[in-house]
């Protein structure tokens, strides 16, 4: 007998816990809130198991539908193996893998290892944007094969890295913004009397993480870095931006280094895990830690 239970269901199930309602869910996953609604309903039915109860304001999970949700999320797991298992022992190349890299790291330095990886393999190549835990966050649950990110303290101990790169942050706000016209030090007291702009962590489910921000500091938190860079030329904030990056809006007169501030450096490193490592994963590594130091745009 064929089971009403698919797994497409057991993804919308999955995402419906993550992202806490059934309107972020059909955001994450592209589809129509109603649709997720309906199949939903339709499984209920097949099964003849209530798997929400929506008595309350907020339809919650049943005992059933938890029960669901853990057993299918085993299902995910294995089955995702099964994909990558088979692809490798088929193939010897994946046929795809995702890069995470934290939205501070311009998406160009991809392109090249785009182009020169077609020439070899016909995996399939994910670029993913990532912020600050969510980076680590994508590396750890497998939604990532590969990481590039400003390097943390400490890293996991199934985790190799390198560091392939190094950048420069600095302190800036529009020519006009009030900011150029204190005086005094630079420190986090005197931060709090300025709005920052940030950008939101897109972890999911491991606490956030804030960088360069006090907390009584006022803030606006924007979703992605264009538009971090697009608030600060317009004098909504101060926030920190690459050198590079910053000194090319400074030139043409957009924005201006704030004064009593200095560069803050960073390492830029390459992770991944240490195993489940196939022939593009392989040749990715290799490829970043040949090509990435000398070419990157960072």
């Amino acid at each position: 007998m064929q089971s009403p239970i698919t797994l497409e269901a057991l993804h919308i199930l999955d995402a419906i816990d993550r992202r806490g309602s059934f309107a972020a869910a059909a955001n994450e996953l592209d589809r129509a809130p109603s649709s997720l609604s309906y199949q939903i309903q339709k499984l209920e039915q097949d099964l003849d198991i209530m798997i929400f109860d929506r008595s309350g304001h907020k339809a919650s999970f049943t005992e059933a539908g938890k029960l669901i949700l853990e057993r299918g999320r085993e299902i995910l797991v294995a089955t995702e193996k099964l994909v990558n298992d088979a692809s490798v022992l088929a193939n010897g190349w994946e046929l795809d893998i995702t890069f995470a890299y934290d939205g501070i790291i311009p998406v160009q330095n991809f392109f090249n290892l785009v182009n020169d990886l077609s020439n070899v393999s016909s995996t399939r190549v994910k670029l993913q944007e990532e912020i600050l835990a969510g980076c680590w966050e994508a590396l750890n649950s497998g939604r990532a094969d590969l990481l590039v990110c400003p390097r943390m303290e400490t890293l996991p101990q199934d985790v190799k890295a390198e560091v392939i790169g190094h950048m420069e942050m600095i302190w800036v706000a529009a020519t006009d913004h009030y900011i150029h016209k204190r005086s005094g030090a630079f420190d986090e007291q005197a931060r709090e009397k300025y709005r920052v702009i940030a950008i939101a962590d897109t972890a999911r489910e491991q606490p956030a993480i804030s960088v360069n921000i006090t907390q009584r500091q006022p803030r606006l938190t924007v979703t992605n870095f264009a538009a971090k860079v697009d608030a600060l030329k317009n004098g909504l904030g101060i926030g920190t931006l690459p050198k590079d990056l910053a000194n090319e809006l400074i030139a043409n007169g957009i924005l201006k280094q704030i004064s009593d501030t200095k560069p803050l450096p960073m390492e830029i490193i390459l992770a991944w895990k240490r195993n489940k490592i196939g022939e593009a994963k392989s040749w990715c590594i290799q490829y970043l830690l040949k090509n990435f130091k000398n070419n990157a745009k960072i």
